[in-house]
C-alpha cells in the first residue's frame, strides 16, 4: 500500500509540475511573438516598396530584414533552452518527488501498522489489548477509537460469558454433588433403614428438581437470547392473570395479600415466552416477599405502550444493588431457594420483544419491576 500511495503522490506532484511549467512556457511563447517595439507590418511593406527609388528605404528595409531574422532565432533559442530546463527540472522533481512522497506515504501508513499489529495480539485471551492511538483527531484516530470500544465491548461480553458458565457449573454441581454424597454415605451405612432410604431419596429428588428447575430457566434464556421467536398478538393482562392463579398456592402459603388491575395491554410476540416473563416476575415478587405481606400486578396501555408493573413488600434493597438483580446467577443475601436467573429471563424476554425492564426500590422494603413493551399493530384494546 505504502508504494501504491507513493506513486499516487508523485504522478499528481509531477502532474501538477508539468501543468505549471506548461502554462509558463505558453505565457513566454505568447510574450516572445508579442513584441511592441516592431514596426507595424504596413510601415515595413511601405519601405521595402520604395526601396529601388530610395537609398534610405533600402537601408531601412534591410535592417529590418536583419532585425527579423535575429529576432526569430533569438526567440527559437529561448524557448528550446526555457523546454530543456523546464525537463530537465521536471525530471529533478519527479526524482526528488518519489522520495519525499515515500516518506509521507510512511508516516501516514504509521498508524496503520501500529493498528494492524495490535490487531493481530489480540484474541480471545488477550483482549486487554488496545491501539491507543495518539495524534491528531483524523479519521484513523477515529477508527483506532471505534475498534478499541469494540475490543471493550467483546472483552466485556467474554468476561461475562465466562461468568455464566463458571455460576452455570456450579449451579448444577450443586445438586449433583448432594444426590452424590447422599448416596455414598448411604451405601458405606453397613445397615441402612427403609426410613433413610426414603429420606436419602426424598433429597435426591429435591436436589435434581432444582437441576431441572435452573437447566430449564438456561433453556428459556437460550431461547430469548437467540431471537427466534413466534410472534402472534397476545395480552400480557392475560399472562399476568394465569402468572397470579398459578402462584396462589405460594400465595397462601406465604400468607400474602394479592391486589390485581388487569387492564387490556395486546402486544406482538411469542406467547410461551411472554407466559414465562409474567411467571417469573409474579415468581419472583413471591419469593422475595415477607411472611404476610403483599403483591400487586397490574397491566394497561400508555402512550402507544403495553405496561405491566409488579410490586411486592419485602426486604429493604440498595438503588446500588438494584441493576445487579438482572444479572444471571445474581441473588440476593437471604435467597436460598431461587435459581437466580428469574430477572435475567425477564430482560432477555423483554429485549426480544423490543421493550424495556426497570426496577426500583421500595422505600419500605420490596420492588418495584415495570415492563413495557410495544402495542400490537394489528389490535390495540382500549383500556
Amino acid at each position: 500500500m505504502r508504494i501504491r500511495l507513493t506513486l499516487v503522490y508523485a504522478v499528481v506532484l509531477v502532474g501538477t509540475c508539468a501543468v505549471l511549467l506548461a502554462l509558463n512556457y505558453a505565457l513566454l511563447y505568447r510574450s516572445l511573438y508579442a513584441n511592441v517595439n516592431d514596426p507595424p507590418p504596413a510601415e515595413i511593406a511601405a519601405t521595402c516598396d520604395r526601396a529601388n527609388e530610395d537609398p534610405v528605404a533600402d537601408t531601412k528595409c534591410a535592417a529590418y530584414g536583419r532585425v527579423s531574422i535575429e529576432t526569430d532565432r533569438l526567440r527559437r533559442s529561448t524557448l528550446v533552452d526555457t523546454a530543456g530546463t523546464s525537463a530537465l527540472a521536471l525530471a529533478g522533481i519527479a526524482v526528488l518527488g518519489l522520495g519525499v512522497c515515500w516518506i509521507v506515504a510512511g508516516r501516514l501508513l504509521r498508524p496503520l501498522r501500529t493498528f494492524t499489529a495490535t490487531t493481530r495480539r489480540i484474541s480471545q485471551d488477550r483482549l486487554h489489548e488496545r491501539i491507543a492511538l495518539t495524534g491528531p483527531h483524523d479519521e484513523i484516530k477515529e477508527l483506532a477509537d471505534t475498534f478499541d470500544e469494540m475490543v471493550t465491548r467483546l472483552e466485556a461480553s467474554f468476561a461475562s460469558q465466562r461468568r455464566f458458565v463458571a455460576d452455570a457449573a456450579h449451579e448444577l454441581r450443586t445438586p449433583l454433588a448432594i444426590v452424590r454424597t447422599g448416596a455414598e454415605v448411604q451405601l458405606a451405612k453397613r445397615q441402612s433403614t427403609p426410613e433413610q432410604w426414603e429420606a436419602m431419596a426424598r433429597r435426591a429428588l429435591t436436589a435434581t428438581d432444582r437441576a431441572g428447575r435452573t437447566l430449564d430457566a438456561l433453556l428459556a434464556l437460550a431461547r430469548s437470547d437467540s431471537g427466534a421467536l413466534t410472534k402472534e398478538t397476545y395480552d400480557l393482562a392475560v399472562a399476568a392473570g394465569a402468572a397470579v392463579s398459578d402462584a396462589d398456592t405460594e400465595l397462601e402459603k406465604a400468607g400474602l395479600t394479592v391486589t390485581t388491575d388487569l387492564r387490556p395491554a395486546p402486544v406482538h410476540g411469542d406467547p410461551a415466552l411472554l407466559d414465562r416473563l409474567l411467571s417469573n416476575l409474579v415468581d419472583n415478587a413471591v419469593r422475595h416477599n415477607r411472611t404476610g405481606g403483599w403483591v400487586e400486578v397490574a397491566s394497561n396501555q400508555q402512550g402507544g405502550q403495553a405496561v405491566v408493573t409488579v410490586r411486592n413488600s419485602g426486604n429493604p434493597i440498595a438503588a446500588a444493588d438494584v441493576q445487579q438483580l438482572f444479572e444471571p446467577f445474581h441473588k440476593l443475601a437471604n435467597d436460598r431457594g431461587s435459581t437466580g436467573l428469574g430477572l435475567a429471563i425477564v430482560r432477555s424476554i423483554v429485549r426480544a420483544h423490543g421493550g424495556t425492564v426497570t426496577a426500583t426500590p421500595i422505600d419500605v422494603g420490596g420492588l418495584a419491576v415495570t415492563v413495557t413493551m410495544p402495542i400490537s399493530a394489528t389490535r390495540s384494546i382500549a383500556g
